[in-house]
C-alpha cells in the first residue's frame, strides 16, 4: 500500500494519501507513540493459537518417545519375577505326573501336610520343598539375563528358553542398509546432477516430479513389486536358492531411498552458484568437468545429508523388508540369505506379544534403538552437514 503520494517530490513534505490510516502530524510526521505496534486482538489470539499448537505437537512427539523409552526399560529387572511365575507354574505341573513319569489330568493328588517330630500336623511351616523353591528364586547369572541374551546370537522369544539375541536382526538391518545404499546412492546422484546441469527445463520439468512421485508410492506396493516381480527375476538371473534373501530387500528398499537422495541432492547442486561453472567454462573446461570436478565436489555436504536421510529411511523401514527379505534371522554374511530386520521385527510379532511380558519389553527396547539411531541420523545430515554446505557456497570455509 502506498501511503506516500509525490514520493520523488524532495521539496514536498512527506506525507500519507490518506492520513486517517496513520498516526501523522504534518508539523510533526510520524511521532514515536504513531509508530508504536497497536494492540489487536485477532492478531493476538492467532499468535497464541499457533505458538500453544506447536507446542502441543512438541509436547506428544517428546511423551511418544517417553512412552517407548519407559515401556523398555521394565526388560532390565523384570527377569526375576518371570523366572519365579516360571518355576511355580513348573512345579504345579510335576505334582500330576505318576510313577511311570507320565502327567495325569483329572486326577487328585494328595498334599502332603508337614509334621513335627510328635506325628502332630504343622501348618504354616515351611518344607523342604519350599525351602528349595525359595533357592530357585534366587536371580541366577541367566536372569541378567537380559543382558546376556540381548548380545546373544539367537532369536527365538517363543520358546520355554527364550532367547533374545538382536545380533542377527542388527547384521541383517545393516546388511539391508549397505545392498540398498549401495545401489541407490550412484543412481540418484547421477540422475540429479544430469537434471541439474543437462537437462533442458522441459525434460527437467518431467523428470524430477516423476521421480519424486516415486516417494509418494505406499510401501505396501514396492514390498508387493518386490515380492513378485524383483525377487523371481533376480532368482532367474542369479540362480540362488532362496527365493526372498536380503539382495532382494535391498534393491526394494534401493526403490523408496531413491526419491528422497535425488531431491535432496538436486536441491544442493542447483543452489551451486552459477559462477562457479561460468568460472571453469572459461577456463576450458567442458560441461561434464564442470559438473563433475567443480560443481559436485562443492556440493558435497548436501549429497552426504541426502546419503545420511536415506539411510534412515531404509533403516527404520518396516513393510518392504517384511515382504521381500524372508523373515530368518540368520547371522550369515551371504547377500543371498534370508534376512530379519530391527523393523519387520517390530512389525511381525507386536500384535501376538502378551502385554508387560519380557518379549513385549524386548520389543519396545528394539523401537529405541531405531529411534536412536535415525534420530542420529538426521540431526547429523540437518544441523552439521547442511550447516557446511551453506558456508561453503558463502565462502566461509
Amino acid at each position: 500500500m502506498n501511503y506516500f503520494e509525490n514520493i520523488n517530490n524532495d521539496d514536498e513534505e512527506l506525507k500519507p494519501k490518506d492520513e486517517n490510516t496513520l498516526d501523522y502530524s504534518p508539523q510533526k510526521g510520524f511521532t514515536s507513540e504513531s509508530l508504536k505496534k497497536k494492540f489487536r486482538l485477532s492478531e493476538f489470539l492467532a499468535e497464541k493459537l499457533i505458538t500453544l499448537i506447536a507446542f502441543l505437537s512438541i509436547t506428544i512427539i517428546i511423551l511418544i518417545f517417553v512412552f517407548v523409552f519407559r515401556e523398555s526399560l521394565p526388560i532390565f529387572y523384570k527377569t526375576k519375577k518371570a523366572k519365579t511365575e516360571k518355576i511355580i507354574s513348573t512345579n504345579s505341573k510335576t505334582e500330576n505326573v505318576n510313577s511311570n513319569g507320565q502327567e495325569t489330568y483329572g486326577v487328585e493328588t494328595k498334599k502332603e501336610t508337614p509334621t513335627n517330630s510328635n506325628g502332630q500336623e504343622q501348618y504354616g511351616a515351611v518344607t523342604d520343598n519350599n525351602k528349595i523353591k525359595e533357592e530357585e528364586r534366587k536371580e541366577t547369572p541367566e536372569d541378567r539375563a537380559s543382558f546376556r541374551n540381548l548380545t546373544g546370537r539367537i532369536w527365538q522369544p517363543v520358546s520355554d528358553d527364550p532367547k533374545y539375541g538382536l545380533l542377527p536382526l542388527f547384521l541383517g538391518t545393516f546388511k539391508i542398509t549397505i545392498i540398498a545404499m549401495l545401489f541407490a546412492a550412484p543412481v540418484a546422484i547421477l540422475a540429479a546432477l544430469f537434471t541439474s546441469n543437462f537437462a533442458s527445463k522441459r525434460m527437467k520439468e518431467i523428470i524430477k516430479p516423476a521421480v519424486e512421485l516415486l516417494a509418494g508410492f505406499p510401501s505396501v506396493v514396492v514390498g508387493f513389486f518386490a515380492l513378485m516381480v524383483l525377487a523371481s527375476f533376480f532368482q532367474n538371473v542369479f540362480g540362488y536358492e532362496t527365493r526372498l534373501n536380503a539382495f532382494v530387500g535391498g534393491i526394494a528398499m534401493a526403490l523408496a531411498a531413491i526419491p528422497i537422495i535425488y531431491t535432496i541432492t538436486e536441491d544442493a547442486l542447483t543452489a551451486i552458484p552459477k559462477t562457479y561453472t561460468e568460472a571453469s567454462l572459461a577456463l576450458g573446461a567442458s560441461s561434464w568437468q564442470t559438473a563433475f570436478f567443480v560443481t559436485l565436489p562443492a556440493a558435497t555436504p548436501g549429497i552426504f545429508a541426502a546419503i545420511l536421510l536415506g539411510t534412515g529411511r531404509v533403516f527404520g523401514e518396516t513393510m518392504i523388508v517384511l515382504m521381500a527379505t524372508g523373515n530368518a534371522a540368520m547371522i550369515s554374511l551371504n547377500p543371498f540369505d534370508s534376512v530379519r530386520t530391527l523393523s519387520a521385527t517390530i512389525g511381525a510379532e507386536m500384535a501376538e506379544v502378551v502385554f508387560g511380558d519380557t518379549h513385549y519389553n524386548v520389543l519396545f527396547l528394539i523401537g529405541s534403538l531405531l529411534f536412536i539411531f535415525t534420530f542420529t541420523l538426521n540431526a547429523i545430515a540437518e544441523f552439521y552437514v547442511k550447516g557446511k554446505l551453506v558456508k561453503r557456497i558463502q565462502g566461509k570455509s
